[in-house]
């Protein structure tokens, strides 16, 4: 059994996605963002950067539980816990980890900052939001070349691909036409049909 500590962002869809595509089972415990629970010291112990999501595995690698945050690794962990969508073959696995990486690195903080300058912040900063459309719809432009003649980012459907779609399914918050990315457009209604990424998307927190 693992516990999942998450909220229904983004970054907490992508560990419900994995869980439900592997089939394993998992309690959820919601870690209210908005009223700061994230910064409890019981969360602080399994999550020590104050951010959602966080797990831990109650049947660890030694039979013991073990914590892990940073929602990178939590899919990693998950791949090589289950051999599922993490390839053992290093080249097809070097191909997954640089998407996930460039997911991580890239993708995920400048939609981040995108969400924030062009929905949340009290001062319209015309300079920061213009800044952060324009490196999304950059990002937007290497995903959509990358689908071109294939399915998912690394060939086969990998945790890659799941780090990767809770944040475009939010293209209208970040400024984006989506038509003009046809290939990222056809990614999300493939991925969004599989049942597992239904069923993970439709939890809801309270």
């Amino acid at each position: 059994m693992i516990d999942l500590y998450y909220w229904g962002t983004p970054n907490g869809h992508k560990i419900t996605i994995a869980l439900e595509e592997m089939g394993l089972d998992y309690t959820l415990y919601p870690i209210n963002i908005l009223e700061n629970d994230q910064f409890q010291p019981d969360f602080l112990r399994i999550s020590p950067n104050n951010k959602i999501p966080a797990i831990v595995d109650q049947d660890g690698p030694r039979g013991e539980p073990i914590s892990i945050f940073e929602s990178g690794a939590i899919l990693q962990y998950l791949g090589r816990k289950t051999g599922l969508f993490y390839p053992t073959d290093e080249q097809e696995r070097v191909e997954v980890e640089q998407w996930l990486m460039w997911q991580m690195g890239g993708l995920g903080p400048m939609f981040g900052q995108n969400h924030h300058f062009n929905r949340f912040a009290p001062e319209k900063i015309p300079y920061a939001i213009d800044r952060y459309i324009n490196e999304t719809k950059r990002l937007y432009s290497v995903l959509n070349k990358q689908l071109i003649g294939q399915k998912f980012v690394a060939g086969e459907y990998s945790i890659a691909d799941m780090a990767i779609l809770p944040w475009i399914l939010r293209y209208e918050w970040q400024g984006i036409q989506i038509e003009d990315y046809p290939y990222v457009q056809e990614y999300i209604v493939r991925l969004t049909a599989r049942p597992a990424v239904q069923k993970a998307l439709s939890i809801k927190v309270a």
